[in-house]
């Protein structure tokens, strides 16, 4: 396999654990526990982590690139860090959520070292330029990239905080 595709299959199953834990928050009602507090909180990683993925697929890659991916990764563990806090207190976090979150909190610093190491040969000649991809990504490899994120992390996300966000006059 060569590199690009064990990257996306990592990709891929990162998406994964964050449909596993999407589907733990369903059954432990998160809507009805930790409720919008919570899930809004998911939303700011969400699009954290969006942010991310769209400035990787759409940009030349450049120091500044780099330096705002790590920054994006960089606040998205704080926020994971209150999400804990916020849902402790207020729910069951069983052990299969815990080791599912591990590798949510992990695979964007893997992410972003893969980024630099994969592009480790080009970096002398990165500087500090923001500019579009040239030539920009394929609308196959967009498709790729985009569809799988949204049906297995955005519209779970979107479910959870219609519910939570309906659930809290209640």
């Amino acid at each position: 396999m060569l590199a690009a595709e064990w990257a996306y299959a990592g990709y891929i199953l990162w998406l994964c654990a964050g449909l596993a834990d999407f589907t733990l928050h369903w059954r432990e009602d998160l809507a009805h526990t930790s409720g919008w507090a919570e899930s809004r909180l998911h939303l700011v990683q969400l699009g954290l982590i969006g942010t991310g993925v769209l400035l990787w697929l759409y940009l030349q890659p450049s120091w500044t690139v780099l330096l705002v991916l790590a920054v994006l990764v960089t606040v998205h563990a704080a926020v994971g860090y209150r999400d804990t806090q916020v849902a402790y207190p207020l729910r069951r976090i069983g052990p299969l959520e815990q080791h599912v979150h591990s590798v949510l909190d992990m695979a964007p610093w893997f992410g972003l070292i893969a980024l630099a190491v994969a592009t480790g040969t080009s970096q002398d000649t990165w500087g500090w330029r923001v500019a579009l991809r040239d030539p920009m990504p394929s609308n196959a490899k967009q498709a790729w990239v985009l569809l799988p994120a949204v049906l297995l992390v955005m519209l779970p996300a979107l479910a959870e905080s219609r519910a939570a966000w309906l659930a809290r006059d209640a």
